[in-house]
């Protein structure tokens, strides 16, 4: 079953379109949640939501964002470059 989802645009989708339809989701053997997503504009990736509270997305254009859930997160662009808060 996959289900779409309209996003604005934000610091995590690392798209401007960021519409996408979760094609699959699930629980790893970690108990960590994650969905694999395919945008409408081109391109898929994946949101993991940890059990420690912490979250990550893969994003179709090769950038991610890390969260830790304790208030410090990283963002690293396609090319590598990251930036930390």
């Amino acid at each position: 079953m996959s289900s779409t989802n309209n996003n604005n645009a934000n610091a995590t989708s690392g798209s401007k379109d960021s519409s996408y339809t979760v094609t699959s989701s699930g629980t790893n053997s970690q108990g960590n949640n994650y969905d694999h997503r395919e945008y409408s504009s081109g391109g898929s990736g994946y949101h993991y939501s940890n059990s420690d509270g912490s979250y990550y997305y893969s994003n179709q254009n090769g950038s991610t964002y890390y969260n830790d859930g304790k208030g410090s997160s990283t963002y690293t662009t396609s090319s590598g470059h990251q930036v930390k808060k």
